[in-house]
């Protein structure tokens, strides 16, 4: 196993001593951890966005081939590790290296860096860590991991964060032959997760994988994603978000489902009423400070655009911090 940098994650602990939680009306999601300063899903990150004030730690979770939920956004490990380089000729025939493929231990031996094209090899986001700062090792968390460390906060600070895993790719997972949903549902009930009263939010593109947790029975809260894509069109209509409405609890759309490029309300901000006309949450994502679209002239634009103008309940964003400032400002 690699050594984790503690005087890293010391840093990022302090910020827990000053950082006061958002206001209680509107929920700041931590998108991959305080991804806008570290790289993404390392407990790192999310100790740093659980300090900058977060109301929920945001995983990605794939599965290792011994079926361990990891905090991974991608299925490949390509874009976001060395695997290439620590694992040489352990590709598939499409020349990736499918997370899948690796065991947790194996997992445990890569170096996690900033986010990469891995065709072009550029960074995604040129202003974020330097992977050139090779002397600092960070690795991929597991589910159980994320959760200890939250648990272990609250504990410490009297706070009460909450996590928000993502299932990715359910219906690739299943073709795999392996059962997500339950490998998932059984860590979260380890660490007392198990009502729908308990401070965990299960998110997911494919209402597949959300109507195979209600089979299995859960209670907890689960959020329907809907992306910019023609196949989440139905959800944009009264009857489709009474489908939604019958499995899930909330909703997470692309901000393009709620502002045209332009900026101008898309429907009339149809999504979000209707959504909380049902009783269900809203949460777009992604709001990030140093990738803003063209209609925001700042990150606080941005978020008076989403969380007010539009009324959405809450954000996934990359910059906590900044998240939790501006709502103080508008106390």
């Amino acid at each position: 196993m690699t050594t984790r940098p503690p005087i890293l994650l010391l840093a990022c602990l302090a910020f827990t001593a000053i950082a006061l939680p958002a206001t209680p009306d509107k929920t700041v999601i931590a998108h991959r951890g305080a991804s806008g300063y570290l790289p993404e899903h390392t407990l790192e990150a999310y100790a740093m966005a659980y300090g900058q004030g977060a109301d929920f730690i945001e995983p990605d979770l794939m599965l290792t081939s011994d079926g361990v939920p990891i905090a991974l956004h991608d299925r490949t490990l390509d874009a976001t590790t060395d695997v290439a380089e620590r694992f040489p000729g352990r590709a598939r025939d499409d020349g990736k290296h499918y997370a899948i493929d690796f065991t947790l231990e194996e997992i445990e031996q890569l170096a996690v860096k900033e986010r990469i094209d891995p065709e072009t090899g550029e960074h995604v986001f040129p202003a974020r860590w330097p992977n050139t700062h090779e002397a600092i090792r960070f690795r991929i968390a597991t589910l159980a991991e994320t959760l200890e460390l939250v648990r272990g906060l609250n504990h410490a600070t009297g706070r009460d964060v909450g996590v928000y895993p993502e299932i990715k790719s359910s219906s690739w997972h299943r073709e795999q032959g392996v059962d997500f949903e339950r490998a998932v549902l059984e860590i979260l009930a380890d660490y007392g997760y198990t009502g729908a009263d308990d401070n965990v939010i299960v998110q997911a593109f494919e209402p597949e994988s959300l109507l195979r947790l209600r089979e299995l029975g859960t209670e907890l809260t689960l959020v329907q994603l809907i992306g910019g894509g023609r196949n989440y069109d139905r959800m944009m209509t009264g009857e489709g978000l009474d489908r939604v409405a019958a499995y899930a609890d909330g909703i997470g759309p692309s901000m393009t489902r709620i502002f045209e490029s332009d900026g101008t309300p898309v429907k009339d901000n149809f999504l979000v009423r209707e959504a909380q006309a049902r009783g269900l949450i809203v949460h777009p994502y992604t709001m990030r400070a140093d990738r803003l679209p063209g209609y925001a002239d700042s990150y606080d634009d941005l978020l008076e655009h989403i969380l007010f103008q539009a009324g959405a309940d809450g954000v996934f964003t990359d910059h906590p911090d900044l998240t939790v400032r501006f709502l103080k400002s508008r106390q």
